[in-house]
């Protein structure tokens, strides 16, 4: 059993932490928003009060928190992992960040006595709080070993794919799928309910057949009851997306559809659904074609 430090308390870090505590780990959180530690501490973990006190005597530093600027600071800031974690720690950043970053703060990780590799996450918050997240980890064989019962205690598909910010580069692409598949799942329910089709046997259906998806099945109860409360954010999809077009574009890479999509996700952040689920890009199908009710 290994003491862990978990930084990021947030709606994917919290079932995390728990997870890690409920193995017979030790475990002590640290969120900026102190109510965020409760379910830690209900199952037996520590609240405390900086990054600091979390890295005081672990082994393990889990990061997750929502974009590079936020990893940056958690790591190499003033007073962050790198100046006050223990020797050797191994420090496994499940957050989703440019893998330009990650790079770099694994080779200024390396230069300081840590390990550390990319290990970003789907499955939005039912994967986190069932423990049942795809987990795709950049860096050294040895540190994914060291990593990996870690790993696949919050996780069920847990697949090395290479150096420091392969996994970041995976992460880009799965969202890049995600919100296509969001993006296609909204349109098809605008235009079924349009044809006045019902809505839960026709999903039934092309649920069993090639349209299905695990977005279909996660994503269905929420666009057909306009319950947008968030699993993953808008505003979060709206940076990965971000990511990808960025990195694409360096690479020289054409990318009609995630450009697409990248404007579709951008359009429903400047239309004030940044903090909805997002499966809320259904509002931006019914926002252009004229449909949407405002009251939902």
């Amino acid at each position: 059993m290994s003491n862990i430090a978990f930084i990021g308390l947030g709606i994917m870090g919290s079932p995390m932490a728990v997870h890690l505590q409920n193995a017979g780990h030790t475990v002590k959180g640290f969120d900026l928003n102190p109510s965020n530690a409760q379910k830690l501490v209900d199952a037996g973990g520590r609240a405390v009060t900086s990054i600091a006190d979390a890295v005081r005597g672990a082994d393990v530093v889990a990061v997750m928190v929502p974009d590079s600027p936020h990893v940056q600071a958690v790591l190499a800031g003033e007073k962050g992992v790198f100046e006050t974690a223990e020797p050797g720690a191994l420090i496994i950043d499940f957050s989703s960040i440019r893998p330009d970053v990650t790079q770099e703060l694994a080779k200024q990780a390396a230069e300081r006595g840590f390990r550390l590799i990319d290990a970003p996450v789907s499955g939005g918050e039912p994967g986190a709080v069932n423990a049942t997240l795809s987990i795709m980890v950049g860096g050294s064989a040895e540190d994914f070993a060291a990593a990996k019962p870690f790993l696949d205690t919050v996780g069920k598909t847990v697949v090395h794919v290479g150096t420091n910010g392969a996994g970041q580069t995976v992460k880009s692409a799965n969202q890049l799928i995600v919100a296509t598949n969001i993006q296609a799942l909204a349109e098809a329910v605008v235009f079924l309910e349009a044809y006045g089709v019902e809505l839960g046997p026709a999903l039934d259906v092309l649920g069993g057949g090639l349209a299905g998806s695990a977005v279909l099945n996660q994503k269905r109860e929420k666009m057909a009851n306009r319950e947008f409360a968030p699993g993953f954010r808008i505003d979060l999809h709206h940076k990965d997306m971000g990511i990808f077009t960025t990195a694409a574009r360096e690479a020289g890479l054409v990318t009609p559809a995630g450009s697409l999509i990248a404007q579709l996700v951008a359009s429903a952040r400047a239309n004030g659904d940044g903090h909805l689920d997002h499966s809320a890009l259904l509002r931006g199908v019914e926002r252009l074609s004229g449909t949407l009710n405002k009251e939902n």
